[in-house]
């Protein structure tokens, strides 16, 4: 379990530096090209910091209500609510606020900016579907990501989506828009900087959204090991995934792009693991979370 928590959070930094070196490389060229500095650069990371601010302190509610989940208190289901609670005790976790998807898909999601400020979904098909260890198992892993950051972890990676795509749409805008000038940028290094900078505008988008889901799946990764070592019980999660892959053939009611990385497994239904689905999937494959889950001990 220590090695895979340890495994995951070493992954996750290194991809989170290579987002960084991109950024830096596209505001560099930006500069380069449009005899601008680090203007540009700048300017991207303000408004992307603004856009992620909502985001980090709103975006909890925002998800909760495009689920449709419902808030409950003890006295509207004990057994969900004491789950919660002794996991959370066990954690050393403040209690989060607690609600119910009316969804017969198995599923669920964490969401709030720290563990003070958080909230755990849980779909009515998870309560009267899994077993006492399997929901266990499942709470576990959505208090992990409140434990380990996740939702700040990724607001960061957003920060860094911005600025990448306000960059790349700016570079692509000064190479149709610049005038012809006839200084030292029309030599051969102008030139190559030209190319670089076409290239890497139109390819960097695609390879910071590819790194954003690598990193959600590395989250997803950390949260099993995490949920398997809070509850000393990594079978109890593997039977949920496997009766998530069995019970969810079919999207969930309200399955929606912007919060699908936040669910325990894709509210999208079945998909078959072909190699394009793996590289663009929030979630990596359920059997193999499955596999690494009953190697743990």
């Amino acid at each position: 379990m220590y090695n895979e928590i340890d495994s995951n959070k070493r992954k996750s930094i290194l991809l989170i530096t290579i987002f960084i070196v991109l950024v830096i490389l596209l505001g560099w060229l930006f500069g380069q090209i449009t005899n601008s500095g680090y203007a540009g650069l700048v300017i991207a990371i303000i408004i992307s910091v603004i856009m992620a601010l909502f985001s980090y302190y709103k975006g909890d509610k925002v998800a909760l209500w495009t689920a449709g989940a419902q808030s409950i208190e003890k006295k509207d289901n004990a057994y969900v609510y004491r789950l919660v609670e002794n996991l959370c005790l066990t954690a050393g976790l403040p209690l989060p606020r607690v609600y119910i998807i009316p969804d017969p898909a198995i599923n669920a999601f964490a969401t709030g900016r720290d563990p003070n400020h958080a909230s755990i979904a849980i779909t009515a098909g998870a309560i009267e579907k899994l077993e006492n260890e399997e929901l266990e198992g499942v709470i576990a892993h959505e208090l992990s990501h409140v434990q380990n950051y996740d939702i700040r972890f990724m607001t960061i990676v957003i920060v860094l989506i911005g600025i990448i795509a306000l960059l790349s749409d700016w570079l692509m805008r000064s190479f149709l828009f610049r005038r012809r000038r006839n200084d030292n940028n029309s030599g051969q290094l102008g030139i190559i900087l030209l190319v670089a900078g076409i290239i890497l505008a139109i390819l960097a988008p695609l390879i910071g959204k590819l790194i954003q889901l690598a990193i959600s799946r590395k989250r997803e990764f950390l949260a099993d090991a995490s949920g398997a070592l809070l509850t000393r019980y990594p079978e109890g999660l593997a039977r949920a995934l496997e009766k998530i892959e069995v019970y969810n053939k079919e999207p969930m009611q309200k399955a929606n792009d912007a919060t699908a990385h936040l669910y325990i497994s894709s509210p999208f239904g079945e998909n078959k693991q072909k190699f394009f689905h793996k590289l663009f999937s929030t979630h990596p494959p359920i059997e193999e979370r499955i596999n690494i889950l009953r190697k743990m001990t």
